[in-house]
């Protein structure tokens, strides 16, 4: 079984160029990881190599140079920045004489510490139990490994048949109370659609500041930190978009380069949530030099969840510390050559910019708007009150007699069921035609 490392633990890294396109790391965004796991940095080995070798995945001599760096500084870990196979890690770990951890391994770690609900916790250990099955000969190398017929197998043979078995065991158990937990999302996904509620969900690169976007929309108090993967377990709340109209916003896992396809599979059940919204708001940070990069990063995410042709709206978070000269400034709204919103610049701390996505949202969500004024009989009391609960009027008038004039602004598709419910009991005066018959 893998140790995981400890708080506090005393890691090496190791970060290696790779001429190879599908191979390249960010070496601070590691640095990142490490830290978010829990452990202390001490030291880097880095080098190029235009193709990772087959038993080391780096050359001897850098093994060398590796090892020598971790006696120098007390490692108790050597961190790799990139995939590692089995068999690399295993024989890494016996040239190094320490415990070796790959990239994807580094990230399920912080998962596991992540992740506090029911439904996280299962679908953690599912990735980790997955990772795990390809590495169990790691655990049993002190024993004899005979291979033969009967009488001749060994020890360590008979025990990694037990416990691939015990794995096999506990990830079918697993991917079974998923399935409950997938039944149950979408249900609850098929009664918003019938209620016709808007699904919203927030995806970004990790520390994008997107836990801080939904905080602040939604009044929530996810948590919310300056480190990769601060929030893991997908938190839904309702967010009301004004005018009458509202939607349920999802909050979802951040994404990273080489997200592991495990830590994806795990999590199919939270990213539906995604693959099926009505729209996608795709936080970005736009102080981040490596932003073009992570933006194709979560595309690809997105790609392969099935999410490509959920509308989106990119949201260029952080304007409070972005350059002038980078598009920094006031906040904005950009629109595309449909006349669409295509991106919103805002900052989530300082709530500059907020407004503006809010009715982005609503224009994207909610359909055309209808505004128009409507005069109600003073004995409509009730239907009055209720109309400014939904928040959709906009501006009152009182007449000499008692009557009162509302200005109504608010969706198509909800002044339609109004005028159904027969809350609309009085006379309407729209500023557009619409193709619905209207009380006169």
């Amino acid at each position: 079984m893998f140790e995981r490392p400890r708080s506090g633990e005393r890691a090496l890294i190791v970060h290696m160029e790779i001429r190879e396109e599908t191979a390249r790391e960010e070496l601070l965004e590691f640095q990142m990881l490490a830290e978010s796991a829990g452990a202390d940095v001490v030291g880097a080995v880095m080098g190029k190599r235009r193709l990772p070798d087959v038993r080391y995945f780096i050359g001897g001599g850098k093994v060398e140079e590796i090892k020598a760096q971790a006696d120098a500084v007390e490692a108790d870990v050597v961190l790799f920045n990139h995939a590692l196979s089995p068999s690399q890690e295993r024989n890494l770990e016996r040239a190094i004489e320490r415990r070796v951890l790959d990239r994807t391994g580094l990230i399920l770690d912080i998962f596991a510490q992540r992740a506090r609900s029911h439904e996280g916790k299962l679908q953690v250990e599912l990735a980790q139990l997955r990772h795990l099955s390809t590495r169990l000969v790691r655990g049993w190398t002190h024993l004899e490994r005979q291979k033969g017929g009967i009488g001749l197998r060994g020890p360590g043979e008979t025990q990694l048949e037990t416990d691939r078995r015990l794995l096999g065991e506990r990830i079918k158990q697993l991917t079974a109370r998923l399935d409950k937990v997938r039944q149950r999302r979408q249900q609850g996904r098929q009664a918003r659609r019938k209620n016709e509620v808007p699904t919203v969900s927030v995806v970004g690169y990790t520390n994008a500041g997107k836990s801080t976007l939904f905080n602040t929309l939604t009044g929530a108090h996810v948590y919310a930190a300056n480190q990769l993967f601060a929030t893991l377990d997908p938190t839904l709340r309702r967010l009301n978009l004004g005018h009458g109209a509202e939607a349920v916003i999802a909050d979802t896992v951040g994404f990273i380069r080489h997200l592991p396809h495990d830590l994806v599979d795990a999590f199919h059940s939270t990213l539906q949530e995604t693959a099926e919204a009505d729209l996608l708001v795709h936080v970005i940070d736009a102080a981040d030099p490596n932003r073009t990069q992570h933006i194709e990063q979560v595309q690809a995410v997105l790609d392969e969840i099935g999410a490509t042709d959920v509308p989106q709206i990119r949201v260029m978070n952080k304007l409070d510390v972005v350059p002038l000269e980078e598009g920094g400034g006031d906040a904005r709204v950009d629109r595309d050559e449909d006349g669409r919103v295509s991106r919103v610049w805002l900052s989530a701390i300082t709530g500059d910019g907020l407004s503006m996505l809010l009715d982005a949202i609503r224009e994207r969500v909610s359909g055309p708007m209808i505004t128009g004024w409507l005069r109600l009989p003073s004995s409509a009391g009730r239907e009055r009150a209720q109309l400014f609960e939904i928040d959709v009027v906009v501006d009152e008038r009182t007449e000499d007699n008692g009557d009162v004039q509302l200005r109504l602004e608010l969706p198509v598709a909800l002044f339609e069921r109004l005028l159904e419910s027969q809350r609309l009991p009085g006379v309407w005066d729209p500023d557009q035609n619409l193709s619905a018959g209207v009380p006169r």
